[in-house]
C-alpha cells in the first residue's frame, strides 16, 4: 500500500502488534498461534514441521503416493467444473434488483473472472473429510465475494489506487468511488448472510463454527491487520522478515486459511483433520504471496491482469527485495512442500486436488 499520512503518526505504534499472539478459532475453540517471532526463516522448518525423521521418512513415503496419484489427476478438468458451478451459484446468489446500480457493480467486480482459488480450496477440503460440494458451495461463495470486497476497497485511491484489475477498469472507474465502496460493504455483508441462511445438510453448531473462522480471518486479527501494517509500512527502509511475514500471515494468507478451515468443518472433519488443513492453509496462504511478489517483478501488466512493479515504485518490502529474486523462489519451493507434508496423513486421492491447486499456487504465471 501507499503510504498515508494519516497512519505516519502512529507507524511505530504498530511495532507492538508484531508482539501479540494470533487466536484462531476451530471448530471448538481457539488455538493460539505465537506470532513474536513468527518467520519461517529462523528455523530449518516451518514451526509446524515433524522433526522426528522416523515419522518424516514415513510421511515422505506418503507424499510420494500422493504424488503418483496426482499424475493420474486431471487437473485441468477438475479446475473447469469447480470453476463452472461456482460462477452458477455466485451469479444466482447476487441478482440485479433494486436499486440496481449497487448490484450491477456488486456483480461487475464478483462475476470478472478470477482464478475462484479460495472457492476451490473450500470445496476440495469439504470432499477430502468426506463431505459433499453442496454443503460447502455456500461458504466457497462467501469467501470469493469477501476477497471481491477486498480487492475493490484495495484499487480505491486511498489505498493502491489502480486502475486495472483482471484486466478491466477497477470498479471504482466504472462506478465510481462512492459506489464503488457500497459494493465492497454489500459483498461483505452478504456473504455472511449467504452462508448462514444458504448452507444446508449441515448442522447449525458447524454452520456457526465457520461463521466465527470467516469472521476473525478478515477483521482485526486478520486481514484488516494485514492491511494496515501494510500501509504503515510502506516506505520504511527497516522492515525485516518477521514483519513481513506478520503482514502476509494475515493479509493475504488469513483468508486462503479460512476457505480451507471452513470447508473442512462444513464436511463434517474431526479437529485433528480440521488443524492439519489449518496448517496446509497457512503454507499456501504465505506461498500465494511469496509468488505474487516474484510475479510482480518478472511479469508485465498485460500478463498479470494488473498494474506490474507497483511494489517498486511506492518502495513497499517483499520478498524479493529482502531476498532476493532467487532465495525467493527456494522459499517458495520450501513452502510448497511444507504444505504437501500436511496432507501426508490423508488419502492421497482423495487430497489430490488440494496437492494440485498448491502446485497450481507455486508455479502460476499471474
Amino acid at each position: 500500500m501507499r503510504s498515508m499520512n494519516l497512519v505516519d503518526s502512529w507507524a511505530g505504534q504498530v511495532c507492538s502488534v508484531f508482539n501479540q499472539t494470533l487466536p484462531n478459532k476451530t471448530f471448538t475453540g481457539f488455538m493460539k498461534i505465537p506470532v513474536k517471532n513468527p518467520s519461517f526463516l529462523k528455523q530449518k522448518r516451518p514451526f509446524f514441521a515433524l522433526s522426528v525423521s522416523a515419522i518424516a521418512t514415513k510421511q515422505d513415503d506418503k507424499v510420494k503416493e500422493a504424488e503418483t496419484q496426482k499424475e493420474q489427476f486431471n487437473f485441468k478438468t477438475y479446475v473447469a467444473e469447480k470453476a463452472i458451478s461456482v460462477n452458477k451459484a455466485l451469479d444466482e446468489a447476487v441478482i440485479v434488483k433494486d436499486p440496481p446500480v449497487i448490484h450491477e457493480a456488486m456483480r461487475y467486480s464478483l462475476l470478472a473472472g478470477g482464478k475462484r482459488v479460495r472457492p476451490m480450496l473450500c470445496l476440495a477440503a469439504c470432499e477430502l473429510v468426506g463431505g459433499d460440494q453442496s454443503n460447502a458451495m455456500p461458504a466457497a461463495c462467501a469467501v470469493e465475494m469477501i476477497h471481491t470486497m477486498s480487492l475493490i476497497h484495495d484499487d480505491l485511491p486511498c489505498m493502491d489506487n489502480d486502475d486495472l484489475r483482471r484486466g478491466k477498469p477497477t470498479n471504482h472507474k466504472v462506478y465510481g468511488e462512492d459506489v464503488a465502496v457500497l459494493a465492497g460493504d454489500s459483498l461483505l455483508a452478504f456473504a455472511f448472510e449467504f452462508i448462514a441462511t444458504a448452507t444446508a445438510g449441515v448442522s447449525p453448531s458447524r454452520i456457526l463454527a465457520a461463521i466465527g473462522e470467516l469472521a476473525k480471518s478478515i477483521g482485526t486479527e486478520g486481514l484488516v491487520a494485514g492491511q494496515v501494517a501494510d500501509i504503515a509500512c510502506t516506505g520504511n527502509p527497516n522492515v525485516g522478515l518477521d514483519t513481513l511475514e506478520f503482514i502476509h500471515m494475515h493479509k493475504t494468507a488469513a483468508l486462503l486459511e479460512a476457505s480451507v478451515v471452513l470447508g473442512a468443518i462444513l464436511g463434517g472433519g474431526t479437529d485433528e483433520e480440521v488443524e492439519k488443513l489449518r496448517r496446509f492453509a497457512r503454507c499456501i496462504g504465505l506461498l500465494f504471496q511469496v509468488v505474487d511478489d516474484i510475479l510482480d517483478v518478472t511479469k508485465s501488466s498485460e500478463e498479470l491482469g494488473k498494474t506490474a512493479g507497483k511494489d517498486l515504485v511506492v518502495d513497499k518490502t517483499t520478498y524479493p527485495k529482502l531476498l532476493g529474486l532467487e532465495k525467493a523462489k527456494e522459499f517458495a519451493a520450501e513452502l510448497n512442500r511444507d504444505a504437501k507434508q500436511q496432507l501426508a496423513d490423508f488419502d492421497p486421492y482423495k487430497a489430490a486436488p488440494l496437492i494440485a491447486l498448491a502446485d497450481y499456487i507455486a508455479y502460476r504465471e499471474n
